[in-house]
């Protein structure tokens, strides 16, 4: 395997504004190929993809080629692929798709480690037609999610599971596989969140178990699309329609109002280029990701140990949760001073993190962090150098 983060940093140009890019959470740095890929189709594709005018025809190419792309990134079928104007947006309409199924005498279980893109949406289908919602907990010290628990939690009216693949703000990366044998038992849906972990990790919809499971474009540099994708391409002829076309089939039944083009040509790009991390890589564009993911585990795996044990070096920073199986985010806080503090005393020496303050996550609110200033968040790239991590921990020195 060779992992030339050197090289990859080349392919970024943004790289060279001089600031330490730790907040991955916030999307991450976009390789050239993918800004020039996009800039190309919105000057050559149209807006429609139904016409017979040449540039309508590349635009039905375009939305092909990124179906097939995200299919490939998750081993699904692109008949399956559901694209939108974000993650949180597909998830919202799948919501809503699914109401039917939500009703009163019938329950879902939620779980405090999702982002909110995986939470809201489905409170709001059951406050509208009274579906009961149960909670799976994190465990406060280590921020796991026990598996145990939906042995209780799932019930034989239980119709959806919502849950991540692994958390944005802590990196935990749950058994989603049992959860999701627990609730096909009572024939209900596993819907899976694997934007938190699509950048780190490989992800396969079969392995995972998943009915449903939504990726974010952006969460690995590229375009700020979002993927829907069945597991059952035939499943989306049986969900009510949400699209503004009565004669849509397939996928198109849930995507609403039309695409930007442009930055669909994006998506093939910006995958191709997580399956070119690795120099030696070869094969098929699935082969090739599975390579590359692996090489650039290897080279994180040894890049977050290193910045763990310098964290814990540090007094009075303390990191949350220790689960043991992640993927390399973190969130920390600094005894006494206010996550927004310590943010911006990063900005002020270019180093991007996000900072989570209260309502900003239902998690970090469990946890009790919110009350105590927030806690400030931050996760690693292809990109990101031992140098980087140094520094980062000299400024909390500093601090």
């Amino acid at each position: 395997m060779a992992y030339d983060v050197a090289r990859i940093r080349g392919l970024i140009p943004s790289l060279g504004d001089g600031w330490i890019h730790l907040d991955p959470r916030a999307g991450m740095q976009i390789p050239d190929v993918v800004s020039r890929t996009v800039s190309t189709a919105f000057r050559n594709s149209a807006a429609s993809s139904t016409g017979r005018h040449l540039s309508s025809r590349r635009s039905a190419a375009i939305l092909q080629e990124a179906r097939v792309a995200v299919a490939e990134l998750v081993g699904a079928d692109p008949d399956g692929v559901v694209l939108g104007p974000s993650h949180a947006v597909l998830l919202a309409w799948l919501a809503e798709a699914l109401s039917s199924r939500l009703g009163l005498g019938t329950g879902m279980v939620l779980s405090r480690l999702d982002d909110e893109a995986n939470i809201a949406p489905w409170l709001r289908v059951a406050s509208r037609y009274g579906a009961q919602v149960r909670w799976a907990e994190v465990e406060i010290e280590t921020c796991e999610l026990p598996t145990w628990q939906y042995e209780e939690l799932i019930t034989p009216t239980t119709r959806l599971v919502a849950l991540t693949a692994a958390s944005s703000i802590v990196g935990t990366a749950p058994d989603v596989r049992v959860v999701a044998d627990l609730v096909h038992e009572v024939g209900g849906l596993m819907v899976v969140d694997a934007a938190g972990a699509a950048p780190y990790a490989h992800v396969d919809i079969d392995d995972l178990g998943a009915d449903v499971i939504t990726v974010d474009i952006a969460s690995w540099g590229g375009p700020q699309i979002g993927a829907l994708v069945f597991s059952d391409p035939a499943h989306l002829e049986r969900v009510p329609a949400m699209s503004l076309n009565p004669h849509a089939r397939g996928a198109e039944r849930l995507e609403v109002g039309g695409h930007q083009f442009g930055l669909l040509a994006g998506i093939p790009a910006s995958i191709d280029f997580m399956a070119s991390l690795d120099d030696d890589a070869t094969g098929s564009r699935r082969e090739r990701l599975d390579i590359s993911i692996s090489s650039m585990q290897n080279y994180q795996d040894v890049l977050f140990d290193r910045l763990m044990r310098q964290l814990d070096s540090l007094t009075g920073v303390i990191v949350l949760g220790r689960a043991s199986s992640r993927v390399p985010t973190l969130s920390f806080t600094v005894d006494g001073v206010p996550a927004e503090k310590v943010a911006a005393h990063l900005a002020d020496r270019r180093i991007a993190t996000v900072a989570s303050t209260r309502g900003s996550s239902r998690l970090l609110d469990s946890l009790g962090v919110s009350d105590e200033g927030g806690a400030v968040s931050i996760g690693l790239a292809p990109y990101t150098t031992s140098f980087e991590v140094d520094q980062l921990v000299r400024e909390l020195r500093n601090l």
